[in-house]
């Protein structure tokens, strides 16, 4: 059995609690007051394996302390905003940063999704603009690629960074907690995929660019139907 450790991250009234309960229970209740993180744990068959998943909910009144501490126990994120609230979509970049500060790594599974679909009335976030967002959030890497490795060949940093383009942009999903308890799982079923993967430990340099121009010709031929 694996571990996966993923925490939710947005601001209040988005959903995050409803998100969780209807992931475990698969069922929607509408109204939490929490004022407590509360741990939710099951275990889930992800192609073939078993994990065991822990999902972190944080209040939305914490400390800076305490969601670093958070960010650092965790595996993957997602990132969460409501299409009826502005302000929860432009609290998303701040929070990809804190977690970018924290871990100080490279490439870690994020998810962003935007629920309250079905409030179409009330939206005032454009799918196009959480696309856009997504987008971002991924190749924000990319300048620190660029000064890790400028003491290496210019291939191996060209290779290096359009793999990192490929496999490691933020996945992104406008959804309706309250309607749709499938997407919510393929949601989730996805940022665990991706933490698996990167859970895996890394061949040799030569093996792993073997590798990275192998996952390159597969996503090249497959960018142009793949759903993010």
């Amino acid at each position: 059995m694996v571990p996966v450790k993923l925490l939710i991250l947005g601001a209040q009234n988005t959903g995050k609690t409803a998100l969780c309960v209807r992931f475990i229970t698969k069922r929607f209740i509408g109204e939490y007051d929490h004022k407590t993180e509360v741990t939710y744990r099951c275990s889930r068959t992800v192609d073939q394996e078993t994990v065991d998943l822990e999902i972190l909910d944080l209040p939305c009144k914490n400390s800076v302390a305490s969601i670093e501490s958070s960010i650092r126990w965790a595996d993957g994120f997602l990132l969460l905003y409501s299409i009826t609230q502005r302000s929860s979509f432009l609290e998303i970049p701040r929070l990809k940063t804190l977690i970018d500060k924290t871990k100080q790594s490279l490439v870690f599974p994020t998810v962003l999704v935007a629920n309250k679909a079905d409030l179409e009335v009330g939206r005032k976030v454009t799918t196009e603009e959480g696309q856009r967002l997504a987008k971002d959030l991924g190749f924000c890497i990319l300048m620190f690629v660029q000064l890790l490795f400028r003491n290496v060949t210019f291939q191996f940093v060209s290779l290096l960074i359009l793999f990192l383009c490929l496999m490691c942009r933020c996945g992104f999903r406008e959804l309706s907690v309250a309607e749709a308890v499938l997407s919510v799982e393929a949601v989730i079923f996805q940022l665990i995929r991706l933490t698996l993967d990167q859970q895996r430990p890394l061949p040799d340099r030569r093996s792993y660019m073997l590798t990275v121009r192998h996952a390159l010709t597969r996503k090249l031929t497959r960018s142009k139907t793949m759903q993010w």
